[in-house]
C-alpha cells in the first residue's frame, strides 16, 4: 500500500491547512488510520486517529482544533486543522493499519508562524 500525504504549508498563527493522504488501496471497513506529526527534535505523536467513520480520538493537545475525516469512497483520509498554533510545526505522517501491518506516507511539512 502506498500512501501519498499532502496539503502541508507555511501558515500564521491562528489559521487553518487541511491535509490529505490518498491511498494506492482500499481502505474501506474496520481499517485504523492515523495522523502522526514530529517536531523539531521531538519523537514522532499521535495527533488522531479514526476507526470505521465514527470512532475517533484526538491527542489533547489538538482536541477541538483539528477533525480527522474519511472517504472510502477516495481511498483518502483527511486532517483539517484549525486555529494552529507555533507547537503544531512540524512533520505529518498518515498511517494506515491494515491486516496488522503498517504503512506510512512520506510526511508532509506544517509551520505555523508568530
Amino acid at each position: 500500500v502506498q500512501l501519498q500525504a499532502s496539503g502541508g504549508g507555511l501558515v500564521q498563527v491562528g489559521g487553518s491547512l487541511r491535509l490529505s493522504c490518498a491511498a494506492s488501496e482500499s481502505i474501506s471497513g474496520n481499517s485504523y488510520l492515523a495522523w502522526h506529526r514530529q517536531a523539531p527534535g521531538k519523537q514522532r505523536e499521535v495527533v488522531a486517529h479514526i476507526r470505521s467513520s465514527i470512532v475517533t480520538d484526538y491527542a489533547e493537545s489538538v482536541r477541538g482544533r483539528f477533525t480527522i475525516s474519511r472517504d472510502n469512497a477516495r481511498n483518502t483520509l483527511y486532517l483539517q486543522m484549525n486555529n494552529l498554533k507555533p507547537e503544531d510545526t512540524g512533520v505529518y505522517y498518515c498511517n494506515l493499519r491494515k491486516y496488522s501491518v503498517d504503512y506510512w506516507g512520506q510526511g508532509t511539512q506544517v509551520t505555523v508562524s508568530s
